[in-house]
């Protein structure tokens, strides 16, 4: 992943490595910012996915509402006085996380000096028409309404951020027609910490109907 001239995250590392180790048939799963880089590549190499889970994830136009809390994200992250990345992760569980998880997030960042990508990231979100992700995104977006590869939404439904994003990936990409869109109960926008036990049993069970196994999903 990295950042353009224009402040941009664009997933140009990730499109590198595809091209350098030709990988074909991936089955993607992905989730928050792996999603808003993931869904581009598969937009900018769809040829390479085989199938696609995609879990508490976006792609926003800045065209249309998002939440509350997304809206006010990156003005929160820009303003506060320290950036407690493992706090925040465990505000976003529904069960919250242990004092060693918490640290364990935190590890990667001994002091302040060390968040400035992670304080910057909220406000590269495409949420308002004048991001420079937008342009971008709409292209994306043009390649996803005729992706037709296998897509399933596994979402959890005490998501604050991206509650409703699944609508528009169900709704318009031709690989979520005819699947069975997965709503996991009690977790929050880090469902695989949550839930983490059902989520894999989705993507398990989505990859064996995909692939031609005995499990359905």
């Amino acid at each position: 992943m990295a950042g353009n001239a224009n402040g941009e995250v664009a997933p140009a590392r990730e499109a590198h490595d595809a091209d350098c180790l030709d990988l074909r048939d991936v089955n993607l799963v992905c989730h928050d910012w792996g999603g808003i880089i993931g869904l581009r590549l598969v937009a900018e190499q769809p040829q390479r996915f085989a199938s696609v889970v995609a879990a508490n994830i976006g792609m926003p136009t800045g065209q249309t509402p998002v939440s509350e809390d997304l809206r006010k994200w990156p003005e929160i992250a820009r303003q506060m006085p320290e950036f407690p990345i493992g706090r925040m992760v465990s505000m976003g569980c529904t069960g919250g996380l242990t004092d060693a998880e918490i640290a364990a997030y935190d590890a990667p960042f001994p002091d302040e000096t060390y968040k400035a990508a992670a304080r910057s990231f909220p406000a590269l979100i495409p949420i308002t028409p004048d991001n420079a992700a937008v342009p971008d995104q709409l292209r994306a977006w043009e390649t996803l309404d005729r992706f037709d590869r296998p897509l399933r939404c596994a979402f959890s439904d005490m998501d604050p951020f991206d509650k409703g994003g699944n609508r528009a990936l169900e709704k318009r990409v031709p690989g979520a027609q005819g699947q069975t869109h997965t709503a996991i109960t009690g977790g929050g926008h880090f469902l695989q910490e949550d839930r983490g036990a059902e989520l894999a049993q989705v993507v398990v069970a989505f990859l064996g109907r995909v692939h031609g196994g005995a499990q359905r999903g």
